[in-house]
Order: structure tokens, then sequence, then C-alpha cells
């Protein structure tokens, strides 16, 4: 008789079971936040302790997470040590905005990110799905698939929100966006003492050249698109660019709250979903009795459905090994809070000035949360399961007034672009797939993700 396998348990760290040193505390920061945190953070509902900065609270209780993001967000704002590390990439992008200028932004966006917009963008996400997959046609050797996703996803993104008329160079973007991360998305020791902005950050010196490389891609790219809606502006595409720009003016946006957003959108907006889709395919490629129920599942339904607007729904067998990735190695492993004034929930205080850490990742991997927490399965997401986890113990977008914008875009996109991969090609590991996850901003694999590919039919 046939047994199910044991679950695959991909690498992560082992929660620590004693507190390190405030030096060696400083180091793990620096290194990978990823190996700080202990036991408790796994078990309990919500820790508060006496940190570098001062008080820290670290939520993991749904009802507390929901509080927080959702109930009583206004008394919210982002936290101090957050905007230190990404306001110097981002500037007032929508990550990082407060106020009247997150919200003149939202306004502003959320027309590109309706149903009916995002269906209309599936036809160009299969066609940049198409050509390049068609690199993977004859290559013998292995390829790093987390740099080849973010190849992808930023071809994607190119053409579906910019119309293809993004300024630069595609090849060297991958390759920008590593060193981009990690430089500026790393935690600089004087973020973590809240010390004086005056204060040089080695980590910001050593990413500038990386940072004006994407300034002037924006730069250039706004100054095409503003030249083509002045010289024919019935001709310019109606996307995400123009819309940007035409949201410009004294109760609108201001250039440079437009380039900001370009920014956010170009250099992270795409990172969450290539980084998403590598985490994907490597489990897959460790799990082989999942692969070869959703190669079957995207084998049947390429087969009968022509329209990959509909492929989301058609395929939840791939869409929860997608949710599933995302449960294991979040996009964005923390979500930062700070009372504006002191709140409490239940018998926790929440200082004014705290940092109160909602961490998808430990959340996520919470012992009283989620069954084998650090198994790759999934079950948990297929229909009749999905239903039964709680809106708040899984928050690979976040929740609340700032849930990420994009997140229907990203879903369609990447069920898209595995049914193509998976429907052509098959994914393995190799002697030299040994990812380890940091976080970089996003949970990136450290050393890559070499695999090998081969064709299917």
């Amino acid at each position: 008789m046939d047994t199910k396998p044991a679950p695959f348990v991909p690498p992560a760290p082992k929660p620590r079971t004693s507190p390190p040193s405030t030096l060696e505390m400083i180091r793990i920061v620096y290194r990978n936040p990823l190996e700080l945190w202990g036991e408790p953070s796994y078990n309990e509902p919500w820790i508060s302790v006496s940190g570098i900065g001062g008080p820290l609270v670290i939520a993991n209780d749904p009802g507390l997470i929901r509080h927080v993001l959702v109930d009583n967000a206004k008394a919210y704002k982002m936290a101090t040590v957050r905007q230190k590390i990404l306001r110097p990439i981002l500037r007032d992008g929508l990550l990082t905005a407060e106020g009247e200028v997150w919200r003149r932004s939202r306004k502003a966006m959320a027309p590109v990110f309706t149903p009916r917009h995002i269906f209309g963008f599936a036809q160009p996400m299969l066609k940049r799905a198409q050509e390049f997959a068609t690199r993977y046609e004859g290559i013998t050797q292995p390829v790093d698939i987390a740099r080849d996703m973010t190849t992808l996803t930023y071809e994607i993104l190119a053409e579906t929100l910019f119309s293809d008329e993004i300024a630069g160079q595609p090849g060297s973007f991958a390759k920008e966006i590593d060193h981009l991360f990690e430089t500026m998305g790393r935690v600089d020791p004087l973020d973590l003492l809240r010390a004086p902005d005056w204060l040089p950050r080695v980590t910001r010196l050593r990413g500038r050249k990386t940072m004006a490389y994407f300034r002037k891609i924006v730069t250039d790219t706004v100054s095409m698109r503003t030249a083509r809606l002045t010289r024919e502006p019935g001709s310019a595409p109606q996307d995400f660019l123009t819309l940007l720009l035409r949201a410009e003016g004294p109760d609108g946006l201001t250039r440079a709250e437009i380039e900001d957003n370009i920014i956010t959108f170009i250099g992270a907006g795409h990172e969450t979903t290539a980084r998403s889709l590598g985490w994907t395919l490597y489990c897959l490629a460790e799990a082989r009795w999942e692969r070869d129920r959703i190669e079957l599942e995207i084998d049947e339904v390429l087969a009968r459905e022509p329209d990959p607007a509909k492929w989301l729904d058609a395929m939840p067998l791939t869409r929860a090994a997608f949710e599933e990735a995302l449960r294991l190695y979040p996009p964005a492993p923390s979500i930062n809070r700070e009372p504006i004034e002191g709140d409490r929930y239940k018998n926790l205080d929440l200082p004014k000035g705290a940092q109160v850490l909602v961490m998808p990742w430990t959340v996520h991997r919470h012992r009283k949360l989620w069954v084998e927490p650090d198994a790759f399965m999934p079950e948990r997401f297929h229909p009749g399961n999905r239903e039964k986890i709680d809106r708040y113990q899984y928050l690979p977008f976040g929740a609340g007034p700032r849930v990420c914008i994009g997140a229907s875009f990203a879903m369609q996109e990447a069920i898209i672009a595995l049914a193509v991969l998976m429907s052509r090609f098959r994914f393995d590991t190799v002697a030299e797939t040994n990812p380890w996850p940091v976080q970089k901003l996003t949970t990136q694999p450290q050393g890559g993700l070499p695999m090998r590919v081969t064709r299917r039919r």
C-alpha cells in the first residue's frame, strides 16, 4: 500500500534558545535578521521587551495584528527604524509615504489595479512569459533561477505598467537590483540605535552608485513619456506611467512623488513576486510528489482554457503551492509600526514610540497557528482548507489600509508565469543548490537558486 511521503522541510534558521548579547544582536540584524528570533517568537501570542532602540513588541496573535493594522490603524505610523532603511531608497513612494502624500498616491494608482485592468494585463503577462521561456531551449548548464525570475518579472512589469517604455538596459537590471538590496537593503547598526541622520551610514555609501543608476532610469523614463504626451497626446498608452503623469498638479502628485512611486514599482514592486516564484520552483523541485500533481493540473487547464485571465481560478493546486511558498518565505518578512500615542490591547501595553513588529516570518511559522509550520504543505491552501485560515495569520501582502495595492496583479502574474514555465520545462535542484533565506528587504536565497532546466515535452 502506498504511503504519502513526508513533507519537504525547506531551509530556515532554527529558533534561538538563548537571547544574544547587544553586540551579537547588532551583528545578526546587519547580517540576517531572520536568525535573530528565539523560541518565544514562534510560540507566544506576543512578546514585550526593552530593545536596543527602546520598547519592542512582537505581535503574533491574529487579534493583536488586526488591532494594529486595521481596527486602530490611525493610531500608528510607520516605524522609525523601517523608515530610516527604506526612505533613502524610495523617498515618498507608496511603501514609505505617510499622511496626505500617501493618500494622494494611493488614490492616483487605484484605477490601474482594479480587477478589470488586472484581467487586461493577462495577455501581456502571457506574451512576456512565453518569450522568456524560449531562453531555456537547449541549455545544458544549471541556471540561477532567482536571478532569472527577477529578469522575468521586470520584463512583465515593463510590458504591463510601462508599455515597455522604461529607459536603460534590461540586461543589467537583475545585477543592479541584487547590489541595491545587498547594500541599502540591510539594517545599518546606526539605524538600529536610532542615531542622528547626519551620521553617515556605510550601507548607504556603498549603494549610492546603484541608487543613482535607478534614479537615472526613472528620470529618463519620465522625460521620454512626458515628451510623447506633449508631442502626440492621443497616442500615449493609457498605462500606469501615463496615469501618474496625468495626476501631476497642485491638487495631485508632485513630479518628485511621481518619480518616487515609479522607482518603488520598478525597484521593489516586482522583486517580491520574483523571489516568491524562485522559492516556489525550488520547493516543488524538492517535493516532487507535489510537482507531479501541479504539472498535471497545468497541462489539463492549458489544453482547454486559452484565456490566461482565468488560470488563477482554474489552477487551485498551482495557486496553493505559490501561496505556501509565500507563507514559508514571505516577501516582506516584517511589518513595522509605531504607536503615535500609548495604546493598549487586552492586557498588553503598547507605549508611545515602541517598535511594534508584525512579522509574517514568525506568524507564518508560529507553533500555535499552524500544523507542521516549517514544512512545505500546499494542501493548507487547497479549496476547503484555505477558508479555515484566519485572515490575520497569513500576511504575505500585509493587511489594513496599507495592504499591498498590487496583490491581485502579483497573484495573476505568478500563476501565468508558473503555468508557462512548468508546462514546458522541469526545474530540478543540483548539488550546488543550497539556498539560505536572508532578509534584505525581501526574503532572498543567499547564494541564489542554481537549478537544472530540462524540456518536459
